[in-house]
């Protein structure tokens, strides 16, 4: 079976995964939709594929799964279209920065017996994907402790920041999702701390920069998170998960991976400096592992249970920091 495709969003993401499309086995990009006409037409004119409205695309019978790389405030209403419409539909988070909207939506999804996968792509990074295999055949024993950094080489714009829905629900929302991944215990508390070190003008939106979470399970298993918008470095994704035997850790990408000895010392190339070009393997798994559930019909790797669950941990997170005291997940 090929899955016929169409994107919704021709920018930076939709962009990302029209590539991962394009390039998948057993996928075929049918339509794009952008209301952005040089945006649609950059990507038609690439892949080949129809620059169509978001109501044709919907109405289409060639088309057999959608890509939603709209703003966030439409992606609800946008898989609730789809899913009645009988299209398989792939989501970027978040489903909704609202809790409660989010579980209108997957009642809707359930109600129409829809297959929806959230888009959480760190999950499909080979080296981390890696890391999990090493815990799950037992390498380092039983999971006790896990340490995430992720770390951006700077902020986004202020527009962005406006309608991001804070960094919790923007950034450390892919920390909450692995984090769940891999304790494989859902959380039970969190403590979260919060500052703007790197930008006055982000206070000013409402949001923070710089922040540090606890995460700790019914059994005491504890996850730490490092996130900060500024690494001058570049854009530092590490983890290191402790368990009762061992150790396991995954490091940051670097331009090249050499390491020069000489008279000046031991030095190293830069790390990559931007999402796009250290996770391009990530979304191109990702797109991959969605187009085999819906050819196969089995079930989602990531679902909109995992993004809701992202979202109340976001959100118990924001709350901590606003009244300095730890949040029980109900």
């Amino acid at each position: 079976m090929t899955v016929r495709f169409a994107i919704l969003g021709a920018g930076r993401i939709g962009q990302v995964h029209a590539r991962a499309v394009a390039a998948t086995p057993g996928a075929k990009l049918v339509a794009i939709a952008d209301p952005m006409a040089d945006a649609a037409k950059a990507v038609a004119d690439q892949y080949g594929c129809e620059i169509r409205t978001i109501d044709a695309i919907r109405d289409s019978n060639d088309v057999d799964a959608v890509a939603i790389c709209t703003p966030t405030d439409t992606h609800a209403d946008l898989i609730e279209a789809f899913a009645r419409a009988g299209k398989a539909v792939f989501c970027e988070k978040p489903v909704d920065l609202s809790v409660e909207r989010v579980k209108e939506c997957l009642k809707t999804v359930t109600e129409e017996g829809a297959a929806l996968m959230v888009g959480f792509q760190r999950r499909f990074d080979p080296d981390f994907m890696a890391l999990k295999k090493a815990i799950d055949d037992g390498q380092i024993g039983k999971v006790e402790m896990i340490s995430l950094i992720s770390r951006d080489p700077g902020a986004p714009p202020a527009d962005y920041i406006k309608r991001s829905g804070g960094i919790f629900r923007d950034m450390t929302i892919h920390d909450f999702d692995v984090a769940r991944w891999l304790l494989d215990e859902e959380v039970a508390t969190v403590q979260a701390s919060a500052s703007v070190l790197t930008d006055p003008a982000i206070k000013e939106l409402g949001d923070y920069d710089s922040l540090n979470v606890i995460l700790t399970t019914a059994s005491g298993k504890q996850c730490t998170i490092s996130n900060t918008r500024r690494a001058s470095y570049g854009y530092d994704q590490r983890i290191e998960v402790h368990g009762s035997e061992g150790s396991v850790s995954a490091e940051n990408h670097r331009e090249a991976r050499i390491e020069i000895a000489n008279a000046n010392g031991y030095t190293r190339p830069p790390l990559l400096n931007f999402f796009m070009s250290r996770y391009t393997a990530a979304y191109a798994n990702e797109i991959a592992a969605f187009v085999d559930a819906v050819a196969n019909g089995t079930p989602m790797p990531t679902t909109g249970d995992d993004g809701l669950k992202a979202l109340e941990l976001a959100d118990a997170a924001l709350k901590s920091v606003q009244t300095g005291n730890a949040v029980r997940i109900s």
